[in-house]
């Protein structure tokens, strides 16, 4: 199932959030990603009919099994992008928007080769 660029980056923002604050809250996606509180209940209705996250009764969301795997592997994207952008004189702000708009277009081929070469480029092992 293909997956819009919009649903990965609420996947990426809940995963964000989760790692931040230790639970997700709609109000707290809309403010990371800029949108109004109607736009995230929509996209979570969206989420939820599709297996991706689960709320419970008091508005907190969980990711679901097939939502963190898209969550964990956009946010790898981000995060290896930015960095490579960082480390060849790109400023922080300008890399993390670079990294968001490149990193749903990306190929898994041309990704894996980044990721490969970036560790040279940033000096990481990871």
């Amino acid at each position: 199932m293909k997956i819009m660029k919009s649903a990965e980056d609420y996947l990426e923002a809940m995963l964000m959030m989760q790692e931040k604050h230790g639970y997700i809250r709609s109000i707290d996606i809309a403010a990371e990603l800029g949108v109004t509180k109607p736009s995230v209940s929509y996209a979570t209705k969206r989420l939820r009919e599709n297996g991706y996250i689960a709320m419970d009764k008091d508005g907190r969301i969980t990711l679901l099994p097939s939502g963190l795997e898209i969550a964990e592997r956009i946010y790898e994207r981000h995060k290896i992008l930015s960095k490579l952008l960082m480390a060849i004189g790109v400023d922080e702000k300008t890399a993390r928007e670079d990294a968001c708009k490149i990193e749903h277009d990306l190929s898994v081929e041309s990704f894996e080769a980044i990721k490969a070469h970036s560790r040279t480029l940033t000096g990481e092992d990871d």
